[in-house]
């Protein structure tokens, strides 16, 4: 009983049956086609994506009885002979077993002869970089100036390995890992033509096995039809391919992204301890994750780009989940998938890559006292908070508390709020009266600043920082827009009030002061990326949008209070509140004057006379991206 495998019955004949590569084929193609053929070609490629293919068919393009020329018959004797490899003038020759001196020197000596039935004489040395040094050194003369009758067919996996005297002598064409759509159209036109059904989950899983190499593929395919006995009737089923594949069915991976997203611990360990009774590879899991997780992210980002459909609710996933917390899921399955191997079991390893997701999921919107697992802890005198990474550290006075996205509610007099994990650090003890007064009227809990000599005396601290995610209830002074505090500015001096001090005006002396603050860092971004609604009475009032609420920790918020004392004549209260009405922030005020600024640079290139005459009388075409203002580097 004979049997051909499916990765040599459906080996191409020629250039049009090739799948991928069509940049080697284009030049072949014209080199056959104009009769200028190097004497030496040089294939490189990971394995199965037709290095020897190519090379046979240019082979037959060469001895064709027809004739030289990118389309060999395929019926003339040399054609079929070279098909079957049993063609006298094609000699291949496996590198890797005939790795010595004498070898080479062999090939050499019959070079010299005309073919004995072809036109050309054609040598094929697959995994040419495993020669030794001296075969390279007796191979090179003939190499270079070969007789007119021989053509050098070089085929290797690993190229870094040839010497440059080699590479120099040939024509190298670097061949393309083919992608998963061109692998499971493969796959998929051999299943029909073999009378075979397949489900498309299968299918897709061969694809994403092969990892670019179309021989792989289709010895795994071979593999999955004695398995699922599909080659007799039957299906090649999803869920039998997992099993021979020892890959995760889908389903229980998009189970493990929704315990994730709901926050439930003993559901997700519920979904490892299934996982484990089909003892999987766990990081191939972990890919699974990751890979659920990036088409999640396209979804979220460009919902224009089709994803492909499968048992997973990437749309659900999409809607709950924000953005930031996909990439911070990703990144984490990817470098838990790098320290399995330094985990004490690869189940431990995978469980603490799942477990670190779970204690870095955003506490939910819609429950202001309630923190998400791991459960918040908080401690100390008649109040406590907790807050979500970066962790915010508050101590003393009535109450402290740090508010991270997403965004933590408060309640005023003694209560305490509750945010995300990790679990924050809060400390108090007995409040004094001037505490409780101070704390009563307002909704909102503050955040008390360390003091140091550059901020405020001991006995005189600064005035705190305080930020809310919504409008105090109570405040205890008005916050008067900034149009009502007085008319705006002359020139690039900031307004003084009447002690002397300087103060904020409108917009454009917020903008003026951040640029002349001298923050960096996080501190500089949150001042940028705020945009100004009112100042009175020392209460600085700003809007922050959602996506920057990871800026608006306890510790940035101080630095920049710090930073405005020296010109505003003390720290001022932060306040981060909505606006009523849009407000420019000063990042977005510059990003408007780049795009106006490039907008106009385009322009004046494109209503240049001499661009004008190069695109209609020559064809000339604008490389989108390639003007810049003269005022930018490029």
């Amino acid at each position: 009983m004979s049997y051909l495998v499916l990765a040599r019955k459906w080996r191409p004949r020629r250039f049009a049956e090739l799948v991928g590569q069509e940049h080697v084929v284009r030049a072949l193609t014209n080199a056959l086609d104009s009769g200028r053929v190097h004497h030496a070609f040089l294939f490189t490629g990971t394995r199965g994506v037709g290095k020897t293919t190519i090379a046979r068919i240019f082979a037959k393009s060469l001895n064709c009885e027809q004739g030289t020329s990118a389309e060999p018959c395929g019926e003339c004797g040399a054609c079929r002979d070279i098909d079957a490899g049993r063609f006298l003038d094609l000699l291949e020759i496996d590198a890797a077993s005939n790795t010595g001196v004498d070898d080479v020197r062999e090939v050499i000596d019959n070079a010299q002869y005309m073919p004995s039935r072809g036109r050309m004489k054609v040598y094929l040395i697959d995994e040419v970089h495993m020669l030794s040094k001296p075969a390279f050194n007796a191979l090179l003369k003939t190499l270079e100036e070969p007789p007119a009758h021989v053509k050098f067919l070089l085929a290797t996996t690993d190229p870094q390995k040839l010497p440059v005297t080699v590479l120099s002598r040939c024509l190298q064409f670097n061949l393309k890992r083919l992608d998963e759509a061109q692998i499971s159209g493969q796959i998929s036109k051999i299943l029909e033509a073999e009378d075979i059904a397949a489900e498309p989950d299968a299918i897709r899983q061969l694809s994403r096995a092969a990892d670019g190499s179309l021989r792989d593929g289709l010895s795994l395919l071979d593999q999955a039809i004695a398995y699922t006995g599909a080659g007799s009737g039957g299906v090649l089923a999803d869920a039998a391919v997992a099993a021979m594949l020892g890959s995760v069915d889908r389903t229980r991976v998009g189970a493990l992204l929704q315990a994730l997203a709901d926050g439930h611990g003993e559901a997700l360990l519920g979904e490892v301890e299934s996982l484990a009774e089909f003892s999987p590879d766990w990081g191939s899991v972990l890919d699974a994750l990751a890979d659920a997780l990036h088409r999640v992210q396209v979804r979220q980002l460009v919902p224009e780009i089709a994803i492909e459909a499968d048992s997973i609710d990437i749309e659900d996933l999409a809607g709950r989940l924000r953005p930031e917390v996909v990439q911070l899921w990703y990144q984490m399955a990817i470098n838990g998938r790098r320290d399995i191997p330094l985990a004490p079991s690869p189940r431990a390893g995978f469980e603490m890559s799942v477990l670190r997701m779970l204690a870095f999921r955003p506490a939910g919107n819609d429950e202001a006292a309630a923190a998400s697992p791991p459960a918040a802890r908080a401690a100390g005198g008649d109040a406590a908070a907790a807050a979500s990474p970066p962790a915010a550290r508050a101590a003393g006075g009535d109450a402290a508390a740090a508010a991270s996205p997403p965004a933590a509610r408060a309640a005023g007099g003694d209560a305490a709020a509750a945010a995300s994990p990790p679990a924050a650090r809060a400390a108090g003890g007995g409040r004094s009266e001037a505490a409780r007064t101070a704390a009563a009227p307002a909704a909102a809990v503050e955040a008390a600043p360390s003091a140091t000599p550059e901020t405020a005396p001991p006995s005189e601290p600064a005035a705190p920082a305080v930020f809310t995610s919504e409008p105090p209830l109570a405040p205890t002074a008005p916050v008067i827009p900034a149009a009502a505090v007085r008319e705006p500015r002359a020139a690039a001096s900031f307004a003084n009030d009447a002690a002397g001090a300087m103060t904020i005006a409108d917009a454009d002396d917020w903008h003026d002061l951040i640029a002349a603050s001298g923050l960096k860092g996080p501190a500089r971004l949150l001042a940028e990326h705020a945009g100004f609604i009112g100042y009175a009475d020392g209460v600085l009032s700003l809007s922050l949008p959602a996506t920057d609420e990871h800026l608006r920790a306890a510790p940035l918020v101080q630095r920049v209070a710090d930073a405005l004392a020296p010109v505003l004549g003390s720290a001022p209260q932060i306040r981060f509140e909505s606006a009523a009405q849009p407000v420019e922030s000063l990042s977005a005020r510059n990003e408007r004057a780049r795009d106006e600024r490039q907008s106009a640079a385009e322009a004046a290139f494109m209503s240049d006379p001499d661009v004008q005459r190069l695109i209609s009388q020559h064809g000339a075409r604008l490389v989108p991206d390639s003007i810049r203002p003269l005022d930018e580097p490029h």
